[in-house]
């Protein structure tokens, strides 16, 4: 995978430095450098530094270590703080990354749902992990008891994650190598899994074969697997996933964060299964479900997770709830039953207008909206410049559906569900 200098400085004065110690020139010796004694004490006092007084911090710290060797901490430092969103304070603060590294790597959440997903598959207790990156799949997959073989073509990616291995104390489980992928005899392991690079120079890459290693690439080293799997971007067609593979679309917290392709014992080739995290919940169809009816809106509206829609399972939905689709191409769930379900938000629908501003304005006024959430599908407005539109005040909130119903533009007013209906 190409890789961004992780540890350049910010201040252009480092290139003027003269000491020993490893200028932006050679980002991994700059890296190795932070390894040092004196480079992680220098570390370790950043934990809680403000970005905002950077220049100051900086300014203080270079009275008595190496120019270069304070730009690489401050870059560390900045790096764990934006690393706790996906691997939480605990272990960000002890692992090391690179600018790319933080952007890609898998969350912790995502990487341990998949690793039990090895272990329930039964007979997995090594796992070849072709393009590791920084090693937050190897390390879910360490902590489940599964022995890693991490393998990154980058040289200061694999040094990032053979350092996080050893800081983490999985160094007994994972094994670091830094090689070309396709080089990689993967018959010793019981499983695979691959996660192609899908960003370039010119960000990021949709056409699968472009991936690096491509995906046909990727796909054989799977079916040449005992078990495999194979991280995907969320959008990829599903005429092009493969039909030995079980595609599984994994949410967090509303998001869709990836998709990924089993293959081998213990997957159900053809099928579609939509996970839902932190609630660990997941749908599943052994084969494409049929198009699920379209009504008039009813008394409930309800939103299926993003998961869910890019499964192409929201009438499991549909069936579930007992409703019907507002529009055929939309992906909005009307009912007149209750439901609830880790897979929707719902919401209860108290008006019901054709696309009009001025009258959605005034509905909004008599109601004394003062906060709008405004939600779409199928129209081109936007968001911000609605609210500024309103002119809200008032003491309460509400719910904005931008939508189509039978093809017709049209606003659904209502308010969230807080819990069983």
């Amino acid at each position: 995978m190409g890789r961004v200098n992780a540890f350049a400085p910010n201040d252009p004065s480092d290139a003027d430095d003269r000491s020993d110690t490893p200028g932006p020139s050679d980002p991994l010796a700059a890296f190795m450098a932070l390894r040092t004694p004196e480079g992680a004490a220098l570390l370790d006092g950043l934990r809680s530094y403000d970005p905002a007084q950077e220049l100051a911090t900086a300014t203080r710290l270079r009275r008595t270590h190496p120019a270069s060797l304070v730009s690489a901490a401050l870059g560390q430092a900045r790096l764990r703080q934006r690393a706790v969103a996906k691997f939480g304070a605990e272990d960000a603060y002890r692992m090391f990354f690179t600018p790319n590294g933080v952007e890609q790597a898998t969350r912790t959440s995502v990487a341990t749902h998949r690793a039990q997903r090895f272990v329930a598959a039964g007979g997995v207790r090594s796992v070849a992990d072709l393009c590791c990156g920084i090693g937050g799949d190897a390390i879910a997959l360490a902590r489940a008891g599964i022995s890693v073989l991490a393998v990154d073509r980058d040289p200061l990616t694999a040094e990032v994650a053979r350092a996080n291995a050893v800081a983490l104390g999985l160094d007994g489980l994972i094994e670091v190598r830094c090689a070309d992928v396709t080089g990689i005899d993967t018959s010793p392991y019981d499983a695979v899994f691959v996660d192609p690079a899908r960003r370039g120079g010119r960000g990021r890459i949709f056409d699968p074969e472009a991936y690096s290693p491509p995906l046909s690439w990727a796909t054989g080293a799977a079916l040449d697997a005992p078990r495999a799997a194979l991280k995907i971007a969320p959008g990829i067609p599903h005429e092009a996933i493969p039909v030995q593979a079980e595609a599984e679309w994994i949410s967090d917290g509303g998001d869709v964060k990836e998709a990924v392709l089993w293959f081998g014992e213990g997957f159900a080739a053809g099928s579609y299964r939509a996970t839902v995290l932190p609630a660990r919940a997941t749908l599943w169809s052994g084969a494409p479900l049929p198009a699920p009816p379209v009504g008039p809106v009813g008394r409930y509206l309800y939103e299926p997770d993003g998961a869910v829609i890019r499964a192409h399972l929201v009438a499991d939905i549909v069936a579930r709830c007992d409703g019907r689709l507002v529009d055929e191409t939309i992906a909005y769930v009307t009912s007149d039953q209750p439901y609830d379900s880790p897979y929707t938000a719902g919401y209860e629908i108290t008006d019901r207008l054709p696309f009009n501003m001025k009258k959605l304005k005034a509905l909004l006024r008599e109601r004394k909206v003062g906060v709008l959430t405004v939600k779409k599908r199928g129209s081109a407005v936007e968001p911000e410049e609605l609210r500024r539109r309103m002119k809200l005040q008032g003491p309460n909130a509400a719910t904005v559906f931008l939508t189509r119903v039978a093809g017709a533009p049209t606003m659904l007013i209502g308010h969230p569900l807080t819990g069983p209906a």
